[in-house]
């Protein structure tokens, strides 16, 4: 077939055309580098203005890289910190393999210390896998998926509950079709050593980091730990603690001879799941709420679990919410005022 015969190539797709975020680190250099990604954002106050988030990269030759992120939604506080001091004390000459981290990946998030950027009103965890030509959410999700995630043999995103949830410390990992993925991220998932591990089956996973790094046959390891806007010296330990195991199992570093103890009352980590919707306890009503059970007690199905009261009139009764699983009470809602719509809890069962 000659040359005029051939089909017209298609328009490139967006995954394949160059992204507008410039990074100045050399992903495949030995050693350790910090720089950032300079993403383009002019605007009133700088025409020819960028947003630049940080990145660290050490490497330490052959070996499996793992990718580390935080700060993807900006109320979430044990990611970044956690991974800010992995990034200052983790040197190439104590691994085999790289580690590519990006603690506060959507920088304008935290700087504002808002779920979503303030810039855009974009959330991160929903944009994937972002758009080279989007807004700066969609950018910085272009360069990751397209160019970060490609190289990562693992990735770790460091989550906990923002201001408005809060949840039993965990390792989260999602419900995988394919049982040689699922085994891999179980055993992960037992190794990060959080006090609970959580198989999740997600609600809506559309447009999420887990998401496109699954479908690109990678393993993925999340994190809920704890939540209310602020972190705690026990997770923030259990952030520091998972991330050195991470490195630990997947072959980066040696085991220690002597590891770090568990954080305090935790033996090993308690394997349960949310298998379907009737973990999932959503709001009807708008009011105060009143738990009526603790973070991480024992419930049964049909026990009253949390209520709702009406404030601007007196004389009602307050609504009422009622497990339907035994279980545990996983995750709560915070703060005290509750909008109809909002996840009021979350029932996790043993598996």
């Amino acid at each position: 077939m000659s040359h005029t015969d051939r089909p017209a190539a298609g328009p490139a797709t967006d995954a394949e055309k160059p992204s507008r975020v410039s990074c100045d680190v050399d992903l495949s250099a030995p050693g350790k580098q910090h720089g950032a990604l300079t993403v383009p954002h002019s605007r009133d106050d700088s025409a020819w203005g960028s947003i630049m988030v940080p990145v660290t990269v050490i490497n330490g030759g052959p070996g499996p890289t793992i990718v580390f992120t935080g700060g993807n939604h900006g109320d979430e506080y044990e990611g970044p910190i956690s991974l800010l001091k992995l990034a200052n004390r983790l040197t190439a000459e104590e691994i085999s393999g790289r580690v590519i981290i990006l603690p506060v990946m959507n920088l304008p998030a935290v700087r504002a210390a808002k779920r979503v950027s303030p810039i855009d009103g974009v959330n991160m965890n929903r944009a994937f896998p972002g758009r080279r030509d989007g807004s700066v959410t969609q950018m910085i999700c272009h360069f990751i998926a397209s160019r970060i995630l490609p190289e990562a043999d693992v990735v770790v995103d460091i989550h906990a509950g923002g201001k408005t949830l809060d949840f039993v410390p965990s390792a989260v990992i999602h419900d995988l079709p394919d049982p040689v993925m699922m085994e891999k991220s179980l055993a992960a998932l037992k190794a990060f050593g959080a006090p609970l591990g959580l198989v999740l089956k997600e609600l809506d996973s559309e447009g999420m980091l887990d998401t496109v790094v699954e479908d690109m046959g990678k393993v993925f390891i999340s994190t809920e730990l704890g939540g209310k806007g602020t972190a705690t010296a026990s997770t923030v330990a259990v952030a520091d603690r998972g991330v050195r195991n991470m490195l630990q199992h997947f072959g980066l570093m040696k085991p220690t001879a002597e590891p770090d103890d568990p954080p305090a009352g935790v033996t090993e980590t308690r394997i349960m799941g949310t298998p379907d919707g009737d973990c999932f306890v959503v709001g009807r009503h708008t009011g105060l709420y009143e738990p009526l059970v603790d973070l991480g007690e024992p419930v049964k199905a049909g026990q009253p679990i949390g209520a709702i009261h009406q404030f601007e009139v007196t004389g009602t009764e307050p609504a009422v919410y009622h497990a339907r699983r035994d279980g545990i009470l996983y995750c709560r809602h915070v703060p005290g005022l509750i909008q109809r719509g909002d996840c009021l809890a979350v029932i996790a069962v043993d598996r």
